[in-house]
């Protein structure tokens, strides 16, 4: 029984140390911020990382997919949208670490299809957000990353937390290995810009910016 009781709590830690060394080792080694371009930010409230664009720039119009009118309040839409991805329950039930409980955390660790896309109408970027130049062929295929992260086939708006957010039904499988900021770092590979090569924490994404 000891022993048993040993691994299962070496078990948290185990993750944690993997998900430190996977966050290390880069992906898109070569890539560098150009001088001039699109800026994003990749910004993070503690729990979640996002990726904050534009809300028009570079060819790319949000405005269609995140609507004003889908916040409570469609005075608070702005220049910038946020955009994370996470599991349903774990997303809706947790907009901080004191909300969190064992049951939502257990339920997110072992997985779930019922994810989400979820949207900040800002004025300005707030918060620890991180400006990364892109050039306009990175952030088209950013942004269409970040849209095909979307249930193409429902985009009914589910209400936010506040006034200037708001939640949409989203593809993709949410577990321990697949996380919210794993999405972070898996669209801004995609884009070519250099992050770890799996980054399930919310550091493990902005230690590289």
């Amino acid at each position: 029984m000891i022993r048993a009781l040993q691994a299962i709590l070496l078990i948290p830690l185990l993750y944690l140390a993997a998900g430190a060394l996977g966050g290390a080792i880069p992906l898109n080694r070569g890539w560098q911020e150009p001088e001039d371009g699109i800026t994003i930010y990749v910004a993070t409230n503690g729990v979640h990382t996002g990726l904050v664009v534009p809300t028009h720039a570079g060819g790319v119009d949000w405005s269609g997919i995140a609507r004003p009118e889908h916040i409570r309040d469609p005075r608070y839409a702005g220049r910038w949208l946020w955009f994370g991805w996470g599991e349903r329950d774990f997303y809706v039930n947790t907009p901080t670490w004191a909300a969190l409980s064992p049951r939502t955390a257990l339920h997110a660790l072992i997985g779930s299809d019922r994810t989400l896309m979820h949207v900040d109408h800002l004025v300005e970027p707030w918060g620890d957000a991180r400006p990364v130049r892109l050039t306009p062929d990175q952030y088209r295929r950013l942004s269409a990353d970040i849209l095909a992260s979307f249930d193409s086939a429902d985009r009914r708006p589910i209400p936010g937390y506040d006034v200037a957010d708001v939640f949409y039904p989203a593809r993709g499988h949410y577990d321990a290995v697949r996380t919210c900021n794993w999405w972070t770092g898996r669209r801004l590979a995609a884009a070519g810009v250099r992050i770890g090569a799996w980054t399930p924490f919310s550091a493990t994404v902005m230690q590289w910016f």
